[in-house]
């Protein structure tokens, strides 16, 4: 059944030596279908991806799928001891990129929970960025 639920979401950006921290409160959906949690949200002009929806999957093998539909779209694999590649949009355009992940740890259950992963983004075997996401759900109340 799906639920209305807070999202806290702090992400962890290191380019070139130089962090960023970025930190959103927004509502959205949560549920599970097939052993696998699903967070959805809208984007905002703060997140830069106004007018795009972003959807997480978690699924039973621990692996993160970030699928960002709608103005901007992008589809990314976070699977600890893979590498994959993945499919990157921007405001400037769309990019095609490797994603490894380093860690995946989800405490979701039916009642929310929190999902934390970090892992690099590099094109061309160049590194671009090192990443952390620390996603916290809540159900809001009646």
């Amino acid at each position: 059944m799906k639920k209305n639920v807070l999202i806290n979401i702090k992400g962890i950006q290191k380019i070139d030596g130089v962090q960023d921290v970025t930190e959103l409160f927004t509502q959205g959906s949560f549920y599970k279908r097939n052993n696998s949690y699903y967070v959805t949200y809208s984007e905002s002009e703060a997140t830069g991806y106004s007018g795009s929806r972003t959807t997480l999957k978690v699924d039973s093998q621990n692996r993160v799928i970030l699928i960002r539909s709608g103005e901007i779209r992008s589809h990314l694999v976070i699977m600890p001891g893979e590498r994959n590649i993945g499919h990157y949009g921007t405001e400037a355009g769309d990019l095609m990129i490797g994603v490894d992940a380093k860690t995946v740890k989800s405490t979701l259950t039916e009642n929310g929970g929190s999902l934390y992963f970090s892992y690099t983004l590099d094109v061309n075997a160049s590194l671009l960025s090192e990443n952390e996401v620390t996603i916290d759900v809540k159900e809001m109340e009646q």
